[in-house]
């Protein structure tokens, strides 16, 4: 995935969600549905989103220094996480609060042709953002679904923005169902059951976004396509006798740190050791460029040594 594909969605979403935003807040001032105004929040959170996102972006290209000698790659880690925060908290527990309150204290509804077009308009726009982010994950997605695509990306910018998207049109419909019912019935309570849903979609979204940029923070390998190539690159390198074992690490979503013990001729001296080596490293950066920090140890192969050992 490139980092210019994941920015553009960032982007394409920002803009978006910066209009709707004021647009819903408009409309909830005009309506008074709950359901608008857990909407106008869940915007005004995505915008929000999409702007650490940038800052991340823009702070992880720092240099490596001293204390941080791998860089601040990950820094695009930890804004994806406080996202994820931002979701749950400013997102999804206003929203349950909104609905349960309307539920309990139902109000009626005034010109709710507004939010009937607000809500239209928005879907437009938001499904041209969702558009946005799907193309650019197909130049990178390969025959991996969506949600298989999701938690394999080692970018947290694409998955975050299609996460949000989707639950944005998801969000959308949900009010625009609560908006009806109360519209068709009379029963302003569906107002809230509408803001209650969109509550519980965006928690479960940012529970799952959470997770997975956990699992990154901690540190995650190369994918099992990207390692395979690295093995491959290893092997056929002239005189490396095979590999004793590998290991992979993200120090940021576009860099790779491998460490490996390779074989080598228990005759070879050490000029010819280290020209091996050297040559080894262009071979694995040729399959894999991603792979910025290349340690590799040599030693003599025993009896028993299994590649993964």
């Amino acid at each position: 995935m490139s980092t210019e594909g994941g920015t553009r969605a960032v982007i394409a979403a920002m803009t978006a969600n910066g209009g709707i935003a004021v647009t819903k807040f408009l409309a909830f001032l005009a309506t008074g549905s709950s359901s608008m105004l857990s909407e106008a929040i869940h915007s005004v959170a995505d915008t929000c989103n999409q702007g650490l996102l940038l800052l991340g972006g823009k702070r992880s290209r720092r240099a490596p220094d001293v204390v941080h000698q791998f860089g601040y790659g990950r820094t695009r880690y930890v804004y994806s996480f406080i996202v994820a925060i931002i979701i749950f908290l400013l997102g999804g527990l206003f929203s349950l609060y909104e609905g349960w309150h309307k539920w309990h204290f139902p109000e009626p509804l005034d010109k709710v042709w507004i939010a009937y077009a607000v809500l239209g308009v928005s879907i437009v726009l938001e499904a041209f953002s969702f558009r946005t982010a799907l193309r650019e994950a197909n130049t990178s997605r390969g025959d991996r679904s969506l949600l298989q695509y999701v938690r394999d990306a080692r970018q947290p910018e694409l998955p975050t923005v299609l996460l949000e998207d989707s639950g944005a049109l998801v969000g959308l419909c949900f009010a625009l169902f609560g908006v009806t019912m109360a519209d068709l019935t009379g029963d302003y309570r569906w107002d809230g059951v509408g803001a209650m849903a969109i509550g519980v979609l965006l928690v479960i979204i940012a529970v799952f976004l959470a997770f997975e940029m956990a699992s990154m923070l901690i540190g995650e390998s190369a994918l099992p396509e990207q390692e395979e190539a690295i093995h491959e690159a290893l092997a056929a390198s002239p005189g490396v006798g095979g590999v004793i074992h590998l290991r992979t690490l993200h120090t940021g979503p576009d860099e790779l740190l491998v460490a490996a013990k390779i074989g080598v001729d228990r005759t070879a001296d050490a000029t010819e050791i280290a020209a091996l080596i050297d040559a080894a490293e262009e071979r694995i950066r040729a399959a894999q460029p991603t792979a910025r920090w290349i340690y590799l140890e040599p030693d003599i192969p025993r009896t028993g040594d299994a590649p993964g050992s």
